[in-house]
């Protein structure tokens, strides 16, 4: 499956996370979303958006100071037992 690419470098908490999460909304159950962010805090902020949402956080990464997240959006079925920040 292919994934959608959000660029979020430079950006500070909690942009990161409310721009994956606006796109995510765009995105059909079990579509992957790659986000590229700068921030440290970003870390902490996409597991626990996932954890609060139900979205999957599948893959992550570090090189050269740059952040890699791979979320998959969580399926229709999911929604009803996570609340929608």
């Amino acid at each position: 499956m292919s994934e959608i690419l959000l660029d979020a470098r430079g950006l500070t908490c909690p942009l990161p996370v409310l721009k994956a999460n606006r796109m995510l909304r765009g995105l059909a159950p079990g579509a992957r979303l790659r986000v590229i962010a700068t921030d440290r805090a970003s870390v902490a902020d996409f597991q626990a958006f996932c954890r609060e949402t139900g979205h999957a956080l599948i893959a992550f990464g570090e090189e050269g100071g740059t952040l890699s997240f791979v979320i998959r959006r969580r399926q229709e079925t999911d929604a009803a037992s996570h609340s929608r920040p």
